[in-house]
């Protein structure tokens, strides 16, 4: 079975047919950990638990695997989106020998655990991604990837080919240089003036914010930024970049508790000609890929299965991964259309006027058409069933109407 190629046609599907042709594609990568249990699954290792507190470091035994999902916004502009997956790559890490092994075999040790370095793997997918997407046609349409604070490095940063712009965080007290002056009797200069650091240039008054609009969690908010342009850093090397300081966000627990405060956010992209807004969006967006790896692991029960070879352990995750890229692709294409044979939302569910369908309810509408098909049921009138006597063969029992509204 070759995953692979029903990737190729969700990537298909989704840049001829349902992203606009005259904007750029925007992608989310970002990493994530199939806890198991079992010491001979292939690819299984002891991983730092990205959920554990920052005081403590602690570990659990799973496996790799690296995501690359293209955003699918509902409008243009400051909207929406939801990310589909598109790709689903196993990364294990190489097995340590032991103390008594051989030379030979430490050199090939250290050689694999280079290359199994999780930066080289996602420069990997990002250019066999770029490669697709001109394969499909669209060669023309620049790759806007956002990106965890992991992979803006020296490692992706210096190996991003032509058409591909990253967008990722940095530390705040990163190191950025102006653009080298010209001068006669000096050799070719890469880096010029030190700059302030991210933090020291959100706390000087003499750079003025500005305001810009994105959507996020739930609404359009108003969001102050700081940008610097055409500087230079040392992870990109010759490459011009550009520098965001987002100045925290404001909120309250409660109606009458005091005001908080998010963490500022410091990004940096790799065009420094880049639209702020565009730039701003395509980074909120990339939370919906995290939404991606909680709904496979939860509904779909990605890296639950049974299986231990290298190839189960490969191919059963990344299927599982595009059957829920499929059903999303499908809910996206169909929600135009009039949702008479879908059913109702539930009634704990908050009311809300722009409210998308969640996982969940898709995977209750698939379960009840297959229901009703198997049963020889109308679907659009099975609400209004009654008690039919005269045949008893085609009677209706409510408790099908029951069936239908169980959820997950």
């Amino acid at each position: 079975m070759n995953v692979d190629e029903i990737f190729t046609v969700i990537k298909e599907k989704l840049i001829k047919e349902q992203l606009s042709q005259q904007q750029a594609i925007y992608a989310h990568m970002d990493d994530t950990i199939f806890k198991k249990t079992g010491k001979k699954v292939s690819g299984t290792a002891w991983r730092r638990d990205p959920l554990g507190p920052p005081f403590h470091t602690n570990f659990l035994w799973g496996q790799r695997f690296l995501q690359l999902s293209i955003a699918l916004p509902d409008n243009q502009g400051a909207c929406i989106s939801r990310a589909i997956p598109v790709d689903l790559h196993h990364c294990p890490t190489a097995k340590k020998p032991r103390k008594n092994d051989s030379q030979r075999v430490w050199d090939e040790y250290k050689e694999a655990k280079k290359q199994a370095n999780l930066s080289l793997k996602g420069v990997q997918r990002i250019k066999d991604l770029r490669k697709s997407i001109d394969t499909i046609g669209a060669n023309d349409r620049q790759l806007i990837i956002s990106v965890d604070g992991s992979y803006t490095n020296r490692t992706v940063m210096k190996e991003i080919p032509e058409r591909v712009t990253i967008i990722g965080r940095i530390r705040k007290d990163s190191r950025i240089y102006a653009l080298p002056e010209e001068k006669q009797n000096r050799g070719k200069r890469i880096y010029g003036q030190l700059l302030p650091t991210p933090e020291q240039i959100r706390k000087n008054n003499d750079v003025a914010w500005q305001q810009v609009e994105a959507y996020a969690a739930g609404k359009v908010h108003r969001f102050d930024v700081k940008i610097l342009r055409n500087i230079r850093w040392r992870a990109s090397s010759k490459n011009n970049v550009q520098l965001v300081v987002i100045r925290p966000l404001a909120y309250r627990l409660t109606k009458n508790s005091r005001l908080l405060y998010r963490k500022p956010a410091y990004l940096i992209c790799t065009d420094p000609n880049l639209n702020i807004e565009k730039l701003l969006q395509a980074y909120l967006w990339r939370w919906e890929i995290e939404v991606n790896f909680k709904e496979e692991k939860s509904l779909f029960g990605s890296g639950e299965a049974h299986v231990r070879t290298k190839d189960a352990v490969e191919k059963l995750p990344s299927f599982i991964v595009a059957v829920y890229a499929l059903l999303l692709l499908a809910a996206f294409r169909t929600a135009e259309f009039d949702p008479l044979n879908t059913l109702p939302r539930a009634k704990w569910y908050p009311n809300k006027k722009s409210n998308r369908k969640t996982t969940g309810d898709l995977l209750n509408i698939v379960r009840t058409q297959l229901y009703a098909r198997a049963i020889d049921l109308n679907f659009s009138h099975f609400v209004n069933l009654q008690y039919q006597y005269t045949n008893p063969n085609n009677s209706m029992i409510p408790l099908f109407s029951n069936a239908f509204y169980n959820r997950n």
